[in-house]
């Protein structure tokens, strides 16, 4: 198993093969799950083969999937860490809106608590307003609100979602950062020099999206690999994730217990140097 934990604090040691809830929602992240059952088993599975980093927010839902995660989890295993993110409400047609303001963020901070049923927050992501594409715009008064919170012991820890390294940096001038979430993966790799600050900074750097963006080109570098390895090509993406750098750890998502499975056995799938040559050589279109 390639460097199975990660500890980023006294406190806070986490599976760097994790489980990212938002799939636990209906499509678009929207309403409730076709089948509530299933994914309670989803959840209650990853937590059985070991997992102790699930990534969630109320805005998954909105609401829906915190609430599962307290029904299927509750009360949480002394070693399970609950990763969470505010900095956006959702719209009643679905849509992702962007909501910054100190007081509302602390009002975010507050709904986690209330539905995971928690008094303290594990760690909590500021989630950014370039979320989805890259800014130098300031967080200072965003992140300064979550560090209050933190002051006042409703959060122990405190990351960043969507960010450069110049607003790490900024963050970091408030408060310790333990965990950054930026799109990266096998194929888009815009952010290799934010992976690479992260792991000199131990802080974990969490690809969201770490099975996405594929096209017929690429995987026919990435197909032969898997067969070779005997593996499928997910377990490959993730593997080669995780071997990308010391502190790099995944969150993939589903809401199949068999799909979870796969992507768990990938923890157990080391890459060999000719394998990580080729997968290197894919690039973006």
């Amino acid at each position: 198993m390639t460097n199975s934990t990660i500890t980023l604090a006294a406190d806070l040691t986490i599976t760097r093969m994790g489980y990212g809830a938002m799939q636990l929602a209906g499509p678009g992240v929207f309403g409730p799950p076709k089948d509530r059952d299933q994914a309670i088993a989803v959840l209650r599975e990853a937590v059985a083969l070991g997992v102790t980093h699930i990534d969630t927010s109320d805005f998954y839902g909105p609401t829906v999937v915190n609430e599962i995660i307290k029904e299927a989890l509750y009360p949480y295993p002394a070693d399970l860490h609950l990763v969470t993110k505010v900095g956006a409400r959702r719209g009643d047609d679905g849509s992702w809106n962007a909501s910054l303001e100190p007081d509302d963020l602390k009002a975010q901070v507050h709904e986690n608590l209330e539905h995971l049923g928690l008094d303290t927050l594990d760690v909590v992501n500021l989630r950014t307003a370039a979320h989805d594409g890259g800014s130098e715009d300031s967080i200072a008064k965003s992140f300064t609100a979550l560090a209050e919170l933190q002051q006042e012991g409703l959060i122990k820890h405190l990351g960043l979602s969507g960010v450069t390294i110049t607003q790490i940096r900024e963050a970091q001038a408030i408060a310790p950062i333990v965990t950054v979430q930026n799109l990266y993966n096998l194929v888009r790799r815009d952010d290799d020099a934010v992976v690479d600050y992260a792991a000199e900074h131990n802080i974990a750097f969490a690809s969201f999206f770490p099975l996405g963006g594929f096209t017929p080109l690429q995987s026919e570098t990435l197909a032969p690999v898997a067969a070779r390895l005997t593996a499928t090509p997910q377990q490959v993406a993730l593997a080669w994730l995780l071997q990308r750098s010391s502190t790099s750890v995944v969150i993939p998502g589903t809401s199949s217990l068999t799909h979870l499975r796969e992507n768990l056995a990938a923890r157990d799938l080391t890459l060999p140097p000719d394998a990580i040559t080729e997968l290197d050589a894919i690039t973006t279109p």
